[in-house]
């Protein structure tokens, strides 16, 4: 459905943690964009930015209210959440006042030059546009080729994911409104929106270098990301422990049948590393068993508990 006139009301929303270095050069380049977005029609006058404070440890919760003016506004947690939590807290407290809104991290690495196109797809009909990188070639070699690995297996679990695309979005209020009736605790966005169906859009950029600040996202962190978006969507790794535990049990099995043909011929088996290599394998399997069951249990009993994912500390003065 195409979304006419008038110009929609346009919400960009950043999520914040440990930005105040890049923060005044973030804004001013959002301010500039959302002013030329203005002036060609293509958005509402009272467009604006929300900054979403994730209760970082530096003074960004004070260069916010230092930035809020008439084209922004701040909202700071009361304990850090996580960015999945942090994005879910900007729409849900922006959404009773924007048409759509899009998504973009603070550092601006995605490229905000693509902005119009998203608006442009939005007035075509589109509900979700994904920011879509065309290269990585600013991220490290490991983390390209975590990445690359990541959404590899992601698609072979079943899990409707877009690649190489990060948080960087436009959605429209219905989408928004939709996602917020998914209320898991344990948050992956990038799987949870493609669920959403309704029209969806590409555009596609150059991600580009981190000007100020250091990354949110180190190794570990991505590697407990990616645990989250598997086992939070598909079950197959469960299914494949079962599937290792018939090989060894059929293993186990030969090597019965072997040793007993072996004893009644009269043969001497030493089997001391047979017996040793067979404690350590099965060991090793039950134990990476009950690891990936105890994370799938681990993510029930938090869910169970239906603790609210945030609560909103401080708020800056709406925009005029």
């Amino acid at each position: 459905m195409r979304h006419s006139d008038p110009p929609p009301i346009l919400a960009i929303i950043v999520p914040c943690y440990i930005e105040a270095p890049v923060l005044p050069a973030t804004d001013k380049e959002l301010s500039a964009l959302l002013e030329n977005l203005k002036s060609v029609g293509k958005v509402a006058e009272c467009s604006y930015v929300v900054y979403v404070d994730d209760r970082s440890d530096d003074n960004t919760w004070e260069v916010i209210c230092g930035l809020t003016g008439n084209h922004s506004k701040g909202i700071r947690l009361s304990r850090h959440s996580g960015h999945q939590v942090a994005l879910m807290a900007g729409m849900e407290y922006a959404l009773d006042s924007f048409d759509c809104c899009i998504t973009i991290d603070a550092d601006l690495q995605d490229d905000i030059s693509v902005i119009p196109n998203m608006i442009d797809a939005y007035r075509r009909g589109a509900d979700i546009v994904y920011g879509v990188r065309t290269n990585r070639m600013c991220d490290s070699r490991t983390k390209r080729i975590t990445a690359a690995g990541f959404y590899s297996t992601m698609h072979k679990l079943g899990v409707e994911c877009v690649s190489n695309h990060a948080d960087f979005r436009l959605m429209s209020s219905r989408a928004v409104e939709d996602l917020l009736e998914y209320k898991e605790r344990n948050l992956f966005l990038r799987g949870i929106v493609p669920l959403l169906g309704y029209d969806q859009e590409m555009v596609y950029y150059k991600r580009k270098e981190r000007t100020a600040g250091i990354t949110k996202y180190p190794l570990k962190k991505m590697l407990d990301f990616a645990a989250d978006g598997i086992t939070s969507f598909s079950v197959t790794p469960v299914r494949m422990l079962l599937w290792l535990g018939l090989a060894v049990t059929a293993i186990g099995l030969g090597i019965g049948i072997y040793t007993l043909v072996r004893h009644f011929m009269g043969e001497t088996i030493e089997g001391w590393t047979s017996l040793m290599l067979s404690i350590w394998f099965c060991t090793g399997v039950l134990l990476i068993g009950l690891g990936i069951i105890g994370e799938y249990i681990g993510k029930i009993y938090i869910e169970v508990k239906q603790r609210p994912r945030y609560k909103i500390s401080d708020k800056t003065e709406s925009p005029k």
